[in-house]
């Protein structure tokens, strides 16, 4: 059940997505939204985003290679 969970959550995201590129308007996708929520445009925003992005992957990284929480 779970993988159809996420399977499902994964094709759906895909299909936003395709469609926020397809429909060209602004502000729609994924990496815009992203750089709205973390204000990227500012120095403090940038430093923030790309401290939790450092941390996400190593985390995630060391989750996936080691089985660990």
């Amino acid at each position: 059940m779970s993988a159809w969970i996420w399977g499902t959550m994964l094709v759906i995201g895909l299909a936003f997505e395709a469609y926020a590129i397809w429909s060209k308007k602004q502000g729609d996708t994924l990496s815009e939204h992203t750089r709205r929520v973390f204000f990227v445009n500012t120095k403090a925003g940038r430093a923030v985003f790309t401290v939790f992005w450092a941390g996400f992957s190593v985390w995630f990284l060391l989750h996936i290679v080691t089985g660990a929480m």
